[in-house]
Formats: C-alpha cells, sequence, structure tokens
C-alpha cells in the first residue's frame, strides 16, 4: 500500500459567488508524479493555489504529509515541504538568476550548495546565465528558473502548474526531461498542464478536472487510451 504525501478531501472553493471548485477529492502517493487535466476554468489552478495555502477553502481538508494545512498560511506549507512553481512564472526581474535561486530557500536556515548545483546540472542554461538579470531571460530560460527556485527549498512535494505554457517545442522538451530528473531525485510532482500527451506520458497518474469537478480519474495509460479524454484533450494520435 502506497503511502499519502497529499489526501485532499471534498474541497469546495469560491470566489464571492462563484464556486470554482465543488468537492472535489484526490491524493499524491510518496514518489508519484501526478498530473491534472482540464479545459482553461476548469479550476486547475485554483486547485494548486488552495493547496499552497494561496486560497483559502470553503469546505474540505487539506491533509500533507500527515499535517492538517487546511487553514495553514504559504510560508509555513512551504516549510513543510511543499513548493509551487506558479503559472506566469513570476521571477524576480531586477534580480540576478542565482539572487532567485536563493530567494527559493527562504524557508531553510542556510542555502544547499548541492542542491544549488544539482539544479545547475539538470538545467545547465541557468548556469550560463547566474549573473543575468532573470527580467532579461527569454520565457524559457523563466520557466527553468521558476522550476530552479522551487526546488531550493528541497521539497518533498513539488507543484508545477502550467510549466510548457508558450513556449517552443524545444524547449518544452528540456523542462520536462527536467522534472523526470526531478522525480527521479524522489521529489513526488503534481503536474497541471495544457500539453495533455506530454503530462500522461510523464506521469503516473491523472485526474481530470471539468468546471470545479473531477469526471475522470486513472493511470496515465488507461487515460492515455480512453476515446473520450483522446476527443477533449489529446486530439488525434500522430
Amino acid at each position: 500500500m502506497s503511502e499519502k504525501l497529499l489526501d485532499v478531501t471534498n474541497l469546495h472553493v469560491s470566489y464571492g459567488a462563484i464556486k470554482a471548485i465543488k468537492g472535489i477529492s484526490l491524493h499524491v502517493n510518496r514518489g508519484e508524479v501526478v498530473t491534472i487535466l482540464g479545459a482553461n476554468g476548469a479550476g486547475k489552478t485554483t486547485t494548486l493555489r488552495t493547496l499552497s495555502g494561496l486560497l483559502k477553502p470553503v469546505e474540505g481538508s487539506i491533509v500533507f504529509d500527515g499535517n492538517d494545512i487546511t487553514k495553514t498560511p504559504p510560508h509555513e506549507i512551504v516549510s513543510l515541504g511543499m513548493s509551487h512553481s506558479p503559472e506566469g512564472r513570476r521571477v524576480f526581474g531586477t534580480l540576478s538568476v542565482e539572487e532567485n535561486l536563493m530567494m527559493g530557500a527562504f524557508s531553510l536556515k542556510k542555502y544547499d550548495q548541492a542542491t544549488l548545483d544539482w539544479i545547475y546540472e539538470i538545467l545547465p542554461r541557468l548556469k550560463e546565465r547566474t549573473q543575468q538579470l532573470a527580467g532579461t531571460l527569454s520565457g524559457g530560460e523563466q520557466q527553468m528558473l521558476a522550476i530552479g527556485r522551487a526546488i531550493m527549498s528541497k521539497p518533498k512535494l513539488l507543484i508545477l502548474d502550467e510549466p510548457s505554457l508558450g513556449l517552443a517545442p524545444v524547449l518544452v522538451k528540456v523542462i520536462f526531461k527536467a522534472i523526470r530528473e526531478i522525480a527521479k531525485s524522489g521529489v513526488t510532482v503534481l503536474l497541471v498542464e495544457q500539453n495533455a500527451r506530454a503530462a500522461l506520458k510523464l506521469a503516473d497518474r491523472g485526474y481530470v478536472l471539468e468546471l470545479g469537478k473531477i469526471s475522470h480519474e486513472d493511470t496515465s495509460e488507461a487515460l492515455l487510451g480512453s476515446q473520450a479524454i483522446q476527443e477533449a484533450y489529446l486530439g488525434k494520435k500522430h
């Protein structure tokens, strides 16, 4: 029996009168890569923002690594071992690449040189640009930096929101290769990704969100083979 690192039960999230998440339950086992798929507006980003404490649920519970974090503030959630790389990258444009990475280690007493070296190993383009201002990087390089910054806190669970959004195919391959290396190192990964086929090929399991509810839940292999999922999210097979 796999051990649950993250266990979400009956989660409801609202923006005022608008119900964005309507009673979803999901879990992520230690060592897994799990993806959440869905159309724009399905509630994927809202779900991730709630898990990391940026939004508070109206109802339901979030248990992470044995701790109920439903009402825990974001900085404490990071200290418990959850790190969130948000949609849109949100790098600090006036700081250098290395300074941005150091910001990721704010929850530690001191940054870990071995972790920094490993980030430069799996994302070598960052090493070439350590002193460059983050605001001058390309979109793909900023995405690499956002992922590297999230890894600097040495998380047990890495949450990634649309890491390949708007990137050229060659950079998407670099990003997904890095995520694979991160997962291989033992970090559990929860991934929201508009490139459904790439996400399912990387993940162990997947959930499909539709209008704030989970409509499908299965192994990645089963979801890739599902005609309904193919028609809705994967397009024609190539």
